[in-house]
C-alpha cells in the first residue's frame, strides 16, 4: 500500500535501486534540497516528501521535459534545464541536502565533486551515488557476485529499464581511485561499494567555524 506522499517507481534499474539509500540520508527538518542531474525527476519527486523545497537540475532538455510533464510533480519541486557545473545562478552553500545519482562520471571527478560540495550548505549533507570501472581481479570478483542479485531484482520488478533518451556515459575511474579521490576532496566522508555496481558517498559539510 502506498502511503500519502510516497512516489511509486514506474520502472526499476540499478540507480533507482539506490534511491532508498539517498532518501535515508536526508537530514531531519531539511529545508532546501538539490538533485543534480535529476533526469526525469523520479528521485526529485521522492525528495519532496522530505524537504521543504526541492530543485531538480539537468542539462538535458529531453529529461527536463519528461520531469515537468509528470502529472504528480509536488508543489514544492522546481525543475531547471541547466548544468550544475556551469550555472552560476545556483547559489553555493545554500542547499541543506544535495544528491547526485549516476552524474559525477559525466564530468571530471574533481571538478564535479568540488562543485557539489560548494553547493552544499555548511552543516548540510551531500550524497553521491556513482559508478566505477573494474581494474583488479578482486573488482571483477565482487562485481560477479552482484549478478544473481541484479537478476533477482530485475525479475521482481519486471525487468531493468529507464526513461527513453537518458544520457549514458561509461565510468573510467577505478573503485580505488574513487575511494581515494572522495576522501581527499570530502574529508571525513563515508564511502561504500554496493553489490549492484555502485558506490555511495555520504559527506556532512562542516559548519562554518567548525571542524
Amino acid at each position: 500500500m502506498t502511503e500519502p506522499g510516497q512516489v511509486t517507481d514506474p520502472y526499476w534499474n540499478h540507480n533507482v535501486h539506490h534511491h532508498p539509500a539517498v532518501l535515508a540520508a536526508v537530514p531531519d527538518g531539511c529545508g532546501r534540497a538539490l538533485d543534480a542531474g535529476c533526469g526525469d525527476g523520479l528521485l526529485t519527486r521522492k525528495l519532496a516528501a522530505r524537504a521543504a523545497s526541492v530543485t531538480g537540475v539537468d542539462r538535458s532538455p529531453e529529461m527536463i521535459k519528461l520531469a515537468r510533464k509528470d502529472a504528480h510533480v509536488p508543489g514544492n519541486v522546481t525543475y531547471l534545464e541547466t548544468d550544475y557545473l556551469a550555472d552560476g545562478s545556483l547559489p553555493e552553500g545554500a542547499y541543506d541536502f544535495v544528491s547526485a545519482v549516476a552524474v559525477v562520471h559525466h564530468a571530471p571527478f574533481e571538478e564535479a565533486v568540488t562543485r557539489l560540495a560548494r553547493l552544499t550548505a555548511p552543516g548540510g549533507r551531500l550524497v553521491i551515488v556513482g559508478m566505477a570501472a573494474n581494474r583488479t581481479v578482486l573488482d571483477w570478483v565482487i562485481s560477479a557476485c552482484g549478478l544473481p542479485a541484479s537478476r533477482l531484482h530485475a525479475r521482481r520488478h519486471g525487468g531493468k529499464r529507464g526513461p527513453a533518451g537518458m544520457p549514458m556515459e561509461d565510468a573510467h575511474m577505478s573503485w580505488a581511485e574513487i575511494r581515494q579521490g572522495a576522501h581527499r576532496l570530502l574529508p571525513g566522508c563515508d564511502v561504500r561499494r554496493t553489490l549492484l555496481w555502485r558506490y555511495v558517498v555520504v559527506w556532512d559539510k562542516p559548519r562554518e567555524g567548525g571542524s
